[in-house]
């Protein structure tokens, strides 16, 4: 078996300068200093000089690329390890890399025939590949290292870049959220996090972002898609998990302070940073009744109410450009002009709402966008917009797609599948007779659906940039034996544990917590797989049998703790009706038609599995003169109604460990959190008619909704959204209790 690139590379390190690795790449010592010879040539060329400007080196180098070489940097993909692969006989002679091939690889957006890595290295030119595996460490750079070795063989050198969506997270792993979560210092959902940041104030985000930027470096993966600055504003979005919250000043102060330090500095990426891609612009909380553009009913984002797109939704996005963040995500849907109210730009004139795929609208990223909120870095599709969510623009083939992307939406760095040879065909079609025999699809015109060489330069010049700005021409190997200190860096791990404890919100308490020394505990938890509620409850009683008098039959109990994690809809298809938030099981709700209006037909859902449980146990315990202690685990603004009353303290959680949330429950850590978000009262307050419009606006968050609420559904304090719990607190923005 061949020497693996990690066992080979030679490190050339400059004083007050670059670290140059290679290992077949020809290395140049010019005036005393190390330089890599980049494109092959054997000549010291201005791209291979590190002293140049990042941009200086792009706007070289892409003057040396052929046009297929080019094509490949245009698209970004999913890409497999071979340590993952069954078959050892598919790997290539260091034994990481897969050297097999996929027939028919079916994923969500397409099915696609995939080379060997080798070929898609060599001639693919196939340079950005997202990353969703969770490895060790050491795997992980042997991985990136060997990618790296292989790029080095090809005439131009460019390298690897290793795109991720977050990995610093807890919680389920989600494709196209968290790829991956627990090998790295592992914190809680970014809406916990939120939640600390509104109890104590933004050191948590400087100690996360240092701890991402250190963790990531350190195995080579140097982009990231993340992280989200979307306002939750429509309380049944799948994705509101992923969000900090629904406090736009608050988000906008967040990544003031995140883009930096995980970047490396306020100016842009530095070598030991990672680039971030900040998703999804111009917002995509503002969902019409929680419905996702992954699907149909899901296309459009409705501003209801008058200028919430400036108000709302555009703030973080500000932060994040002043603070020089390297690429932005817009999102799949598109605006809907007919349902929205006007909405103001930021020099107060109208928005144009076209009728087009943010990812393919003009006006939103070339005059809103850049223009005026002056965003210098590049553009980086979703994922999947020339095939399945391509709204707006569905009578262009995808040739045609891949064209307008960059024509109208200045896209840089298409996020999908690998379409090189559609990607040609625009190239070559504005310029043979294709259009002679083939109609011009209405609304558009040939220069917008044709690519010119111009274009496609200025899209690759501008991810180089990023790429030359990382240290990664010059370095991007990495040592596996350092990243595995990093990683296992037991201050980060103490950090990230401790910030579990911060993040659970106490929201009620008649005194019963803390706990009481010596009284006999029964603990249960629910989620809506009754296997995993099994195993968590025994995880849990075993970890704490020797702090806490546990009991297994909660008829004996004194306390019972009851921790509840449930889980509502699909991530990429629609459920039968909207999103459902409540604690719930077996219940009817209505079907929606595929425009996403109620229909009369109806289906069950369940949230949790054995919710009718909590009640049998909370009226067991009382009437033996117990108490009950609830956590609800935040992963969207659940309904509390059939939860709340049946405890006397309850907590939140948002994807905190569960051992954090006992220590709280027990006394061990005083809560210090508030919510990041408002709980809605019930199902009235996010009650759709027939017309498909929402009793509480979709486009506002939940702190300001009262301001549009029917009068007659206020109560004495002219409050109407928030959920208000036995006690009379509302459990709004801002909420928590201490002990």
């Amino acid at each position: 078996m061949a020497v693996k690139a990690s066992d080979r590379v030679k490190f050339y390190k400059n004083k007050n300068g670059a670290t140059v690795g290679s290992c077949d790449r020809k290395v140049f010592e010019v005036d005393g200093l190390y330089f890599k010879d980049i494109d092959g040539s054997g000549e010291f060329k201005d791209f291979d000089d590190w002293r140049n400007s990042p941009v200086q080196r792009a706007q070289s180098y892409v003057n040396v690329l052929s046009t297929d070489e080019k094509i490949g940097l245009l698209f970004a993909s999913d890409w497999r390890m071979g340590l993952d692969q069954e078959d050892k006989s598919k790997l290539d002679e260091s034994g990481v890399l897969d050297e097999g091939e996929l027939v028919n690889a079916k994923t969500i957006f397409g099915i696609q025939n995939l080379p060997s890595t080798s070929v898609a290295i060599k001639e693919w030119f196939a340079r950005h590949l997202i990353f969703r595996k969770n490895p060790s460490p050491n795997d992980l750079v042997d991985w990136v290292n060997q990618l790296n070795a292989k790029a080095e063989e090809c005439e131009h050198f460019v390298p690897v870049e290793i795109i991720s969506n977050s990995r610093n997270e807890n919680g389920e792993t989600i494709f196209g959220m968290n790829d991956a979560t627990g090998v790295f210092a592992t914190w809680p959902g970014t809406l916990g996090i939120a939640a600390i940041a509104r109890g104590e104030g933004l050191g948590v985000i400087e100690e996360f972002g240092n701890t991402i930027r250190k963790e990531w470096d350190a195995t080579g993966i140097k982009k990231g898609y993340m992280y989200m600055a979307d306002v939750l504003t429509d309380p049944r979005w799948q994705r509101s998990y992923g969000t900090f919250g629904e406090d736009p000043k608050l988000i906008k102060d967040i990544f003031e302070k995140l883009v930096p330090l995980v970047q490396g500095s306020d100016k842009g990426v530095t070598a030991d940073g990672v680039a971030m891609t900040v998703k999804h612009f111009p917002g995509g909380g503002a969902r019409e009744n929680g419905f996702d553009p992954h699907y149909k009913a899901g296309q459009w984002n409705v501003y209801a109410t008058e200028n919430s797109l400036r108000d709302y939704h555009l703030p973080a996005f500000e932060s994040a450009i002043a603070k020089n963040v390297s690429s932005i995500m817009p999102y799949y849907a598109k605006p809907a002009s007919d349902k929205s109210a006007s909405q103001k730009d930021l020099n107060g004139n109208d928005i144009e709402m076209k009728p087009l795929g943010f990812a393919y609208n003009d006006y939103f990223i070339k005059k809103l966008l850049k223009e005026q909120l002056g965003f210098r870095g590049y553009i980086n599709s979703d994922t999947g917009i020339v095939h399945n969510m391509c709204w707006g623009v569905e009578t262009l083939d995808t040739a045609e797609r891949i064209a307008f992307a960059i024509n109208n939406g200045e896209v840089d760095l298409i996020s999908g599948l690998f379409d090189l040879k559609e990607t040609k065909e625009a190239i070559e079609r504005a310029s043979n007779d294709y259009y002679e025999s083939h109609d011009i699809p209405a609304g558009f015109k040939k220069a917008d659906i044709t690519l010119s060489e111009a274009a496609l330069d200025k899209a690759i010049t501008r991810t180089l940039t990023e790429m030359f700005a990382l240290g990664i021409f010059d370095n991007p190997y990495r040592d596996p034996k350092a990243a595995k200190d990093i990683i296992n860096d037991k201050k980060d791990r103490e950090v990230s544990e401790l910030a579990h404890r911060k993040s659970v919100v106490l929201l009620k308490n008649d005194g019963t917590l803390p706990l009481k020394k010596g009284v006999k505990v029964y603990i249960e938890c629910f989620n809506k797989n009754a296997e995993q509620a099994k195993e968590r409850t025994e995880k849990l009683r075993k970890r704490f049998c020797d702090r806490l008098n546990i009991v297994e039959e909660f008829e004996d109990a004194d306390i019972a703790i009851l921790l509840v994690n449930p889980t509502s809809g699909e991530y990429f298809s629609a459920t039968k009706g909207y999103l459902e938030l409540d604690i719930c099981e077996g219940k009817t709700v209505c079907n929606v038609s595929e425009e996403g209006l109620p229909l009369d037909e109806t289906h069950e859902e369940t949230t949790v599995a054995n919710a009718n449980r909590i009640k049998v146990i909370s009226d067991t315990i009382h009437r033996n003169g117990g108490k009950v202690v609830g956590n609800i685990n935040i992963s969207l603004p659940w309904l509390l109604g059939d939860f709340e009353p049946y405890v006397d303290a309850l907590c939140a959680g948002f994807d905190t460990y569960d051992e954090a949330v006992l220590d709280v429950i027990s006394g061990e850590f005083s809560p210090v959190a508030k919510l990041p978000l408002t709980l809605p009262r019930g199902d009235e307050v996010i009650a759709v008619n027939k017309d498909g419009v929402c009793v509480s606006p979709n486009d506002v968050p939940g702190y300001d909704k009262d301001k549009y609420m029917p009068e007659s559904m206020k109560d004495e304090n002219g409050r109407a959204y928030a959920y208000r719990d036995s006690a009379g607190n509302y459990y709004e923005l801002g909420f928590g209790l201490s002990l």
